[in-house]
């Protein structure tokens, strides 16, 4: 018998969720409350111009991901821009420039540290003795801590852990390697740095974010008999009769994929959800800011994207610039300027933060004032990542009902690739009662 089943929220783990049990033959609703699909990870329209809510970057690593694609018709090779793992910095500033080459694992990190500008021997020396250390211990620690305590364990220099290890920290955790998880920033470090070449690999997305994955499962799932209706808030999950009603609908089971603090409100009414709701409130949740700064057209940064020193005090806060004209040429002079663990930054009024960071741009570069700026804030980008989190499990309390999202158990941050493993995941809880 086929089942029918509702998956509330059209972010990535909604979208992957509804695509494998369409696959695996379920009637499938996806219901989603804005008109935009995505969640945190999507297409916005800003005076005129068409942006994402924040710039993200892939691993080849990022199997599920990269099959999921593939599954709604995605070609990889026109999705993204492809580049070796590297660290760079603005030529000339100070910082580091670490690019791995396309030389068989692990030869390729080591080439890497050997040829790396802007790092000393002892800097060098460092990274190399913490990366066979991370590999001996199979990229897990017995007791969890803090990234800032493993790297203090582990004698790593000041400049190393200023130009490396605490901007990658930021990158993937979205948190301050003081209170950052070691054993979630190792899982990266793992299938990054201590993996394959290929896995290693960063992909830029050329397309936005909605265009790059919902809006292909969308007409994926349409196309395979499933239902997607945006504009469509649900407020309440009720059981009924053995399933779920959803709406005005009854259906056989539910995939929960709504950000935390709307999963608690969805679930609270339910019996004995104490520990869930409890268990989804306790995620701190991290902004993401990002300032688009428009520039002449022919403006072209040397690299695709730079990391950046980022200093508070001095009026720094970019940490990543990405060249959206050498992704899409329709954005030419474009650049998208990253800031993690954005708290601080957030507080700032927009144009304060957007003045700030063109001025940065401007010492790195020796860019002029751009033409227009906007600041993007995802106050509920991801959650804090810190050490022992009990992030909630795919499965709940309720017979038919799984809960997705970036934020379940698992051993990555909330990235991408989480949220699409945790909706596999969900699909097959769901899949499994048929």
């Amino acid at each position: 018998m086929t089942s029918s089943i509702a998956v509330v929220g059209a972010g990535w783990a909604g979208c992957a969720a509804a695509v494998e049990l369409a696959r695996r033959g379920a009637r499938v609703t996806l219901f989603e409350a804005a008109r935009t699909l995505g969640g945190r990870a999507r297409r916005i329209e800003q005076a005129g111009r068409t942006l994402d809510n924040g710039q993200h970057i892939l691993l080849g690593a990022y199997d599920q991901t990269l099959r999921l694609l593939a599954t709604v018709g995605v070609d990889r090779r026109q999705a993204f821009l492809t580049l070796p793992l590297q660290m760079r910095y603005p030529p000339g500033r100070g910082g580091m420039d670490f690019v791995a080459p396309r030389l068989p694992a692990p030869l390729h990190l080591a080439v890497a540290l050997l040829r790396a500008e802007g790092l000393d021997r002892a800097d060098k020396l460092a990274m190399a003795r913490f990366s066979t250390t991370a590999r001996w211990l199979g990229w897990r620690l017995d007791t969890d801590c803090s990234v800032a305590e493993l790297l203090a364990r582990y004698d790593q220099t000041e400049r190393l852990y200023r130009l490396m290890w605490r901007p990658l920290c930021l990158a993937a955790l979205n948190t301050a390697p003081e209170h950052a998880s070691a054993n979630v920033f190792l899982a990266v470090l793992r299938d990054s740095l201590g993996a394959g070449r290929a896995a290693s690999d960063m992909l830029l997305p050329r397309g936005d974010l909605s265009a790059l994955f919902p809006d292909a499962a969308a007409r994926w799932l349409a196309s395979h008999g499933a239902s997607v209706h945006t504009g469509a808030r649900i407020d309440a999950l009720v059981p009924e009769g053995g399933g779920w009603r959803v709406g005005e609908d009854r259906f056989d089971g539910v995939v929960l994929a709504v950000a935390p603090a709307m999963a608690a409100g969805l679930v609270t009414p339910l019996p004995d959800s104490a520990a869930l709701a409890a268990s989804l409130q306790a995620l701190a949740p991290e902004p993401i800011a990002t300032c688009y700064l428009q520039y002449d057209p022919a403006t072209r940064l040397a690299q695709p994207f730079f990391a950046l020193e980022d200093h508070a005090a001095a009026g720094r806060w970019g940490q990543f610039v990405f060249d959206r004209g050498q992704l899409d040429h329709a954005q030419a002079g474009l650049l998208a300027v990253i800031v993690s663990a954005a708290g601080a930054a957030a507080a700032l009024p927009r144009q304060e933060l957007a003045d700030a960071i063109a001025a940065q741009l401007t010492a790195d570069f020796g860019l002029a004032a751009p033409a227009w700026t906007t600041v993007v804030t995802e106050k509920r980008a991801t959650h804090a990542s810190t050490p022992g989190l009990a992030r909630p499990a795919n499965a709940t309390p309720w017979p038919g009902l799984a809960l997705a999202g970036d934020y379940t158990a698992g051993e990555y941050p909330a990235t991408l690739e989480m949220a699409v493993r945790s909706g596999l995941a969900a699909a097959a809880l769901l899949n499994g009662r048929r």
